[in-house]
């Protein structure tokens, strides 16, 4: 038997097509631990975390899950599962500490030995480049809103696909950098913490820029068979009414959510009325000549993270403010339904809404689902069971929700879940669970929830029974 020995039944069941690849996703930061050893160096997320205040209970990534000495341990719970891909991120600091120079062995060893153990275990390596960890010198020198980290980025993807080119044949440039641009330097909720409109626009274009160049040097580094993507939070917009003030507002979001990123990738062009809507921010003059046409590299497939919908009205909302150029236009308004723990509404129907958007306006570019997820109030019980039948609803609905998009003529090739292990969330520390695998971060046992053992049934049967 395979996954977990899963169990046949007669129920009907909605499969999905031959090769889809079934796959987890974690990031860096968030599980790895072993922040100072071995050569690695401070990111600003280290900086951030470090910084009273801006992280629940004053939680950092320090140990986080303790992957980096528990590979093997992981890679074993993954086999278990019977998912045929893994997307982890590579901490940038860890293998180019200074964002600049020569890699550091020990680092691109680790990556290495990641990479060997997925491959004997009969599981395909997914790198993402940039999870959100730069280098603390290179944010010190500007970060991302200064042109020459784009360069330095490009420079750290090379480095990375000569050490693991051989090995992983599937290369994702930059996780979300919607975030890194707008909740690291616009509202600054993310590291560094910055509150600067000017400073997220400029931070967005470089994100644009970086992945250009660095899908060009992996191309160029690269077997001619490997994939190169980039993987964007698209948010699923919707105007809390038909009247026109409303539907300028969703309007107003798309631009500085969506376009801002899919505009420059796949058409070498910034939105017209993200100009205009951000005139009073900047004239955009950091763009220059070439900029947007080295942003449009060809990609191999659009990743897709996906958690909840937005709706939006006229209004304002406030500053510091996410949403450059919208802030005094727009206020979010509560969704109708049930919520997880991050208080984000459920609602499968908005990833529908966007892989149909994305097959009518991207024809011809194949998407995956590249984190889709939920957090809940997990805890082992006596037994030490941990029963979470509020995520196995959650995830039903949305593979539901992609199964019904395929039928619909959207090309998705594959579904990553989010997240592999219990981590650090970011600003919220370890207050929030998000695995399919329970972590006791005081000991770093590892228990199967009873989410991962359905997600082991639903990659056996190759797709989703009508129920969870």
């Amino acid at each position: 038997m395979t996954a977990l020995d899963a169990r046949t039944d007669t129920t009907t069941v909605l499969r999905f097509p031959e090769g889809f690849r079934w796959g987890t996703a974690t990031a860096a930061y968030q599980i790895e631990g072993a922040a100072t050893e071995d050569g690695r160096t401070p990111s600003i997320w280290d900086t951030f975390s470090r910084t009273p205040g801006k992280v629940r209970n004053g939680d950092t990534g320090d140990i986080a899950a303790d992957h980096y000495h528990r590979v093997d341990e992981d890679v074993a719970l993954m086999r278990r599962l019977g998912v045929t891909d893994y997307r982890f991120s590579i901490a940038w600091p860890r293998v180019q500490p200074t964002g600049r120079g020569p890699a550091v062995r020990k680092g691109l060893d680790f990556y290495r030995r990641l990479a060997d153990r997925l491959l004997e275990a009969g599981i395909r390596p997914v790198a993402t480049l940039y999870h959100w960890d730069l280098p603390q010198e290179l944010q010190d020198a500007g970060g991302w809103p200064h042109r020459e980290t784009a360069y330095r980025f490009a420079e750290y993807a090379g480095i990375m696909a000569d050490a693991l080119g051989d090995r992983v044949a599937t290369w994702t440039t930059l996780n979300e950098p919607w975030c890194a641009a707008f909740l690291g330097y616009g509202s600054g909720e993310h590291a560094p913490g910055h509150t600067s409109a000017l400073e997220s626009l400029r931070a967005a274009h470089h994100l644009n820029l970086a992945h250009g160049l660095a899908a060009r040097t992996l191309r160029g580094a690269l077997p001619a068979a490997s994939e190169v993507s980039l993987t964007l939070n698209l948010h699923a917009v919707r105007a809390l009414s038909q009247a026109p003030e409303d539907v300028d507002a969703a309007r107003r979001i798309d631009a500085v959510a969506n376009r801002i990123f899919l505009d420059p990738v796949f058409h070498g062009r910034l939105p017209e009325d993200l100009v205009r809507d951000t005139a009073p921010v900047t004239d955009w003059s950091f763009v220059r000549d070439g900029d947007l046409a080295t942003a449009a590299a060809p990609l191999d497939f659009l990743g897709i993270n996906y958690y909840s919908p937005s709706v939006v009205a006229a209004g304002a909302s406030g500053s510091p403010s996410a949403w450059a150029g919208a802030e005094q236009h727009v206020r979010f308004e509560p969704a109708p339904g049930p919520r997880t723990a991050m208080d984000w509404p459920v609602d499968a129907d908005g990833l529908h809404e966007l892989l149909v958007r994305l097959r009518d306006e991207l024809p011809g570019v194949p998407l995956m689902i590249t984190e889709n997820g939920a957090a809940y109030d997990d805890y082992a019980d006596p037994s030490g069971n941990v029963k979470d039948p509020e995520r196995v609803a959650y995830l039903h609905a949305h593979l539901a929700a992609v199964h019904r998009a395929l039928a619909d003529g959207a090309d998705v090739r594959g579904y990553f879940l989010w997240s592999l292990l219990d981590n650090f969330e970011w600003a919220y520390g370890y207050s929030k669970r998000f695995g399919i695998v329970h972590v006791d971060f005081a000991t770093q046992r590892r228990t199967l929830k009873d989410s991962a053992r359905w997600y082991a049934e639903v990659i056996t049967r190759g797709g989703i029974t009508e129920a969870p």
